[in-house]
Formats: C-alpha cells, sequence, structure tokens
C-alpha cells in the first residue's frame, strides 16, 4: 500500500502524486476519460484518431517532439474503450518542460488540415493493416458485433469503419475535442523525483489557467441481458482454424472481477495452466489457447481463444473448452493452485509498479475510475478470492445462453 496524494484544480483537474526518489526521472501521465465508447456509432474510431492528433501540434507548440527531445525526455500515448492516455518522462531537473507541453495541448491542438491529414492517413493504415490486411484482423469486430447489440462497445477502438476515419472533417475532430478533453475531464498522475509540494505549484501554474469545458456526460445505452446463445461461422484466407468464444461479464470495479480474473489465469497464465497444459501440451487440441477478460467500465466479456491443429474439429475444440468450464463449476480449485495465482498477481503488481511511469499509468486509471484508493484495494482483493468462490462464479458464466461464439475457417 502506497501513501498517494491528491489535490484538485478550480477547474476540475484531479492531480494524484507518489514522490520516488529511487530515480531521477519525472513521469506526467494525462489520463483522459474518453474512449471509443463515448463514440456515436457513424463516427467511431474518433478517440484513436485523437491519440495520433495530439502529437500534431498544440495551440502555441507546433512540435511537440522536438522539446521533448530536447529535454532528454520520452512521450507517447495509447486508446483503449474508455480512455485515451498520455505520458511523458523527462529528468527532474527538466520537470516543468513536461507540465508546459502536456498542458498546452490540454488547451486546444492547433487544428490544421495538414496534420489532420497526416494522422488520418496514419490510423487509417494502421487499420488496414491490424484488421483487413492481417490473418484473424476481423475477429475483434466479429466477436463484438455478437456480444454487443446496443452498446458502444460493440466496435473496437481502431473503429468499425474505416470510412469514419476517411471522412472525418476539421469540425469532427473539433467538436470532439472540446467535448471530452477537458481538466474537468482528466486526470493527471506525477511520479518519480518529486516533491509533491512542487508538483501541485507546477500543476496550478500551467494547468490551472485552463477553464473548465461543458463535458459530454451522455452515456452508452445499457445492454439487455443475453437469453440466448449466439453463433457466427466464416471462411478465410487463413493458415489454420479458430475458435473464439466471448461471455458477458461485469465492471473491472465490481466486487467479482478478482474472481473472473483469477479464472483466467488458472485455465490459460502459465506453462502448467489447465488448457496450456491439457488442450495443448497433452491432447495437442490446440496450437494455441489464450484465456482474458476485458476491464472496462462498463459491463465487459471474457474471451477464449484458440487456434486448432491441423485435424481437430470445432466440434472436437468446443468440446473440450467446455469441459474445463464444466470442472471448474463442479470441482473446487486446489489450495495449491489458487495460491499459485495469487502469489503470481501479487508479485507481478509489485514488480510493475517499482516502475515510476507504470504506477503513475495505474493510480491515474484508479483515479479515473472514482476512487484513487482501488489502486491500493487490488492486491488484497485478489487475495481473498476464494475456491468457493471461483466455482460460484464458473456456474453463473459458463452457460451456453450467455456464451457467443465465432467460428474463423481457414479456406481449404
Amino acid at each position: 500500500m502506497i501513501k498517494i496524494n491528491r489535490h484538485t484544480l478550480d477547474n476540475g483537474l484531479e492531480m494524484i502524486h507518489f514522490e520516488d526518489k529511487s530515480t531521477q526521472m519525472v513521469a506526467l501521465n494525462t489520463m483522459y476519460k474518453v474512449g471509443s465508447r463515448n463514440e456515436s456509432p457513424d463516427h467511431t474510431g474518433f478517440a484513436h484518431l485523437f491519440e495520433h492528433l495530439m502529437f500534431g501540434g498544440s495551440v502555441n507548440i507546433p512540435n511537440f517532439d522536438t522539446h521533448i527531445e530536447n529535454a532528454g525526455g520520452e512521450n507517447n500515448a495509447w486508446t483503449n474503450t474508455d480512455r485515451t492516455n498520455f505520458y511523458i518522462t523527462v529528468p527532474r531537473n527538466n520537470a516543468e518542460t513536461a507540465f508546459w507541453l502536456e498542458s498546452d495541448r490540454m488547451l486546444s491542438l492547433a487544428f490544421t488540415p495538414k496534420s489532420l491529414e497526416v494522422q488520418r492517413n496514419v490510423v487509417m493504415e494502421e487499420f488496414k493493416q491490424r484488421n483487413i490486411n492481417q490473418p484473424y484482423g476481423d475477429v475483434g469486430h466479429l466477436l463484438r458485433s455478437l456480444i454487443y447489440k446496443r452498446h458502444s462497445y460493440r466496435w473496437p477502438t481502431i473503429g468499425l469503419k474505416l470510412e469514419h476515419i476517411a471522412n472525418a472533417t476539421l469540425d469532427d475532430v473539433k467538436d470532439f475535442f472540446f467535448r471530452f478533453y477537458a481538466p474537468n475531464n482528466a486526470v493527471l498522475a506525477i511520479t518519480g523525483n518529486i516533491s509533491f509540494d512542487e508538483a501541485r505549484r507546477l500543476t496550478e501554474k500551467w494547468f490551472g489557467p485552463i477553464p473548465s469545458r461543458a463535458v459530454d456526460t451522455t452515456q452508452p445505452p445499457c445492454e439487455p441481458q443475453q437469453t440466448e446463445e449466439r453463433r457466427l461461422e466464416v471462411e478465410r484466407d487463413v493458415p489454420f482454424d479458430m475458435i473464439t468464444i466471448g461471455i458477458p461479464i461485469c465492471s473491472v470495479t465490481d466486487a467479482e472481477y478478482p474472481t473472473l480474473d483469477s479464472i483466467t489465469d488458472i485455465l490459460t497464465t502459465g506453462q502448467s495452466a489447465r488448457m496450456i497444459k491439457n488442450l495443448v501440451q497433452e491432447k495437442q487440441i490446440f496450437s494455441q489457447v489464450d484465456c482474458y477478460l476485458m476491464d472496462t467500465v462498463d459491463p465487459g466479456f471474457l474471451t477464449v481463444m484458440g487456434r486448432l491443429n491441423k485435424g481437430t474439429t470445432f466440434e472436437t475444440a468446443e468440446t473440450e473448452i467446455w469441459g474445463e468450464f464444466d470442472r471448474l463449476k463442479t470441482e473446487l480449485v486446489g489450495d495449491y493452485e489458487l495460491q499459485k495465482v495469487k502469489n503470481k498477481f501479487e508479485s507481478m503488481h509489485i514488480i510493475e509498479n517499482e516502475n515510476y511511469l507504470s504506477l503513475a499509468t495505474n493510480i491515474a486509471f484508479a483515479a479515473s475510475l472514482g476512487d484513487v484508493e482501488h489502486f491500493n484495494r487490488e492486491v488484497p482483493n485478489y487475495l481473498a478470492v476464494t475456491a468457493d468462490g471461483i466455482r460460484e462464479q464458473a456456474r453463473n458464466l459458463f452457460r451456453h445462453e450467455k456464451c457467443n461464439t465465432v467460428l474463423y475457417k481457414a479456406k481449404k
């Protein structure tokens, strides 16, 4: 457990801080509470487009990267369904440069036709490489379209259609920016070798003058409870058959999430995990198999994805997967197996957050969920998972009427 310092500016910006004197670096992590869930069905991919546009020049700084490099720093960003995240790391003696740069692009982007054209082409090329030209690249689109019928999670962060980005206008992107990129819709996490007083002073100096904005608080439509199995079979020019199963789950903030996450670890994390050992190594049903959760603000889904070995039928693959599900529903997980999962989570949590930048990102995410102490409760919550709880959640989760299955068939 760590002591996280907090300060909220008059314009609504939430600043959180942790001092780490073991490094000579400082990290600024700015997390905006906007992602693909905030897009409309006819304008998708905008949150991801903005991840790129934010590096194309702000109102007073035409070349962002040059100043970062001159300060001896690095920067990058990522986008998901719920959040858009930007980070800068600089030597501690150049910390103010990071505050200056990050505050200027929160104030306003340059919004030039050239920047839009450049970044739009980059994003469109990424869409083509990842989702059109890459084998199995459209499986995320296919699975989400089965699981979600109303909620905006029904398209991935990259967007629903390529033409949504291709047709984006300067007015479109300006409108999106001023609806979501605001101090009162962001968390600024500052970590590394900088005191709380200095971090607060620089935050007030550079971010304080930015006015709050009328943030769009429209929530996505609630997804109706699924009551029947959904299936889709497609044929593509890929080397091997693949099966993907998606099952709706809770939000990352719900009490049962650590138990569900532990189930995925039991199934596929590590060479001794059940599906790896039984279905890959021993029975050789799959060449590879994975199971993971969506850690989303709204109810997400669990995914099981397996690439079939030659000679294995889809029927056999499904039967074997459900056999592992049924074991969790009927048998209690052993003490050793469960403790191994807990130890792994605790050790990875400690190791990851020894890095000042990783810590900044993780406490920013916790704060963006409404309670920064969610970060400190993570390990205790995972250590509290029980074998009875796993069996109970498995019985509720692994039911055919909740199942969405994509059979991805290789052309002969």
